[in-house]
């Protein structure tokens, strides 16, 4: 499919899938975005703790890069295990000047070694971010408990309705440790819904520039 490298609304750039009319992150700003659901209503959720997420379409390896950013204060270790069925090169994911539009010159490198690092291998890239990378379909994912946080940023159920079904969030649900929550971008009905039928308690949130809500998923105790 044809893909093409865009500006989004605050200036950052995503990959649009020209034939899908899709965007890996919101056109109206892809890091406003990416801090609005993933940061603020997710990993802030926990304070000085080790966290272990889960990426449900790691894509361009923003939202991981924001996390490192984050957890580089040493406020948070986390452990991140990335799912990619269709990996972006880091010839292409060097093309969206993220490390330019988050002012961090000195983190070049950390972003290259998120998509250079090796396939299936837990990878240290800082003292307190440690990747492994899972080139696979969301319906093999079997994990068992292991996670205390998911971003769920697979493309939209407009393109790609199999991703937002009741199978896959059973399987997201068994993958969280009790406790554990799962932000996302969407706010249908009917990913609410299927969010609740496998068990998770669902809240409606202010969504990111360009939508009017988000939601957010615990498992409970």
């Amino acid at each position: 499919m044809k893909r093409e490298i865009i500006t989004t609304g605050d200036g950052s750039k995503t990959i649009q899938i020209t034939d899908w009319n899709e965007q890996y992150h919101s056109k109206h700003g892809a890091i406003q975005e990416a801090y609005h659901v993933f940061i603020r209503h997710g990993l802030d959720l926990f304070d000085n703790t080790a966290v272990d997420i889960l990426e449900i379409g790691l894509g361009t390896g923003l939202n991981a890069f924001i996390t490192l950013l984050e957890a580089g204060n040493g406020k948070y270790k986390v452990t991140y295990c990335g799912a990619e069925a269709y990996p972006v090169a880091w010839e292409e994911a060097s093309q969206l000047e993220y490390v330019t539009a988050l002012m961090v010159p000195n983190k070049e490198n950390d972003f290259k070694q998120l998509h250079e690092a090796p396939w299936e291998i837990p990878t240290e890239i800082t003292p307190f971010f440690t990747l492994t990378k899972k080139k696979m379909d969301f319906n093999d994912i079997e994990a068992q408990e292991m996670f205390n946080l998911i971003y769920f940023d697979a493309f939209g159920a407009r393109v790609q309705p199999e991703l937002w079904t009741v199978t896959i969030f059973r399987k997201m649900y068994c993958a969280l440790k009790s406790e554990g929550y799962l932000v996302t971008y969407a706010a249908k009905g009917s990913v609410r819904r299927a969010m609740q039928e496998v068990g998770f308690i669902v809240e409606r949130l202010p969504g990111p520039p360009g939508k009017r809500e988000m939601l957010r998923g615990k498992k409970p105790l």
